[in-house]
């Protein structure tokens, strides 16, 4: 693991996508990202950024590589920061709920979204993903989950402090929101880690309201920045020397329970 920056500087980028329609959320995105005026380490976009949240997402999936994947990159590069958001990806005849990570450097990694809401019929046109994540940037260790993934603590499990962020790309609708307020704040308790939710905004054409409240709470499970419905870029800075204070007076994970987790 390499060296960890104290200070770690994430703008989460709440936005309403345009239907289905990837050429206009990523010219959409790009002008956002362009407001961005300080230097940050990680832009995070909501699940399913260039489409919004549907099976018919499955219908607008591209190879890994192309339109979306070399803009991530692209965007990645210019603003000298990593980068992350789900989109659906084909691959070996299978479509995947995927987030791609992007680094500065071109390197690019994944995480496939490992429980599909199956109240919306998910789990018809995308393929179940098999393996947990955790990225590493800037000393950082950042375990990135999609959404409906929040509901499983086994899945988020941080036994033996593996991560120090739990990151989640979602598109949270606003009748569940407390729910996904509750989540958040669980999942950083019981993980001693921050906890960071980025949701979208807007109405889809289904019917289907969205109002944000993307979050950021600390290990002790307290709110880091303040909650908006807003379409905005929010920039929230965390502390390394908070994560391992919290978790030298407080150890519960050395009293956590074992366990094997079955895919």
């Amino acid at each position: 693991m390499s060296q960890h920056q104290e200070n770690f500087k994430i703008a989460l980028v709440q936005f309403d996508p345009q239907w289905m329609n990837p050429t206009a959320n990523l010219a959409l995105l790009e002008e956002k990202l362009w407001t961005i005026d300080e230097q940050v380490d990680l832009v995070v976009l909501p699940e399913l950024f260039t489409t919004g949240f549907h099976t018919t997402a499955a219908e607008k999936a591209e190879p890994i590589g192309l339109t979306t994947s070399k803009w991530l990159m692209q965007q990645s590069k210019r603003m000298n920061a990593a980068i992350i958001g789900s989109f659906p990806i084909r691959q070996d005849r299978l479509i995947y709920n995927r987030s791609l990570f992007a680094r500065p450097n071109g390197h690019v990694s994944h995480y496939d979204k490992r429980h599909l809401f199956r109240m919306a019929s998910e789990h018809m046109a995308f393929a179940h993903g098999k393996f947990q994540v955790v990225e590493e940037w800037k000393g950082w260790r950042i375990n990135p989950i999609i959404c409906y993934d929040l509901r499983f603590p086994l899945w988020c499990r941080n036994t033996n402090n593996d991560y120090d962020i739990l990151l989640c790309l979602a598109n949270w609708p606003k009748p569940r929101i407390e729910a996904w307020d509750a989540l958040l704040k669980a999942r950083a308790i019981e993980n001693l880690s921050y906890t960071v939710g980025v949701n979208r905004v807007g109405n889809d054409p289904h019917g289907v309201e969205y109002n944000g409240q993307s979050a950021v709470y600390n290990p002790k499970g307290q709110l880091v920045n303040e909650l908006s419905e807003e379409d905005e870029i929010q920039i929230i800075t965390l502390s390394y020397k908070e994560v391992q204070q919290i978790r030298e007076s407080f150890p519960t994970h050395l009293d956590a329970d074992h366990f094997t987790l079955q895919l």
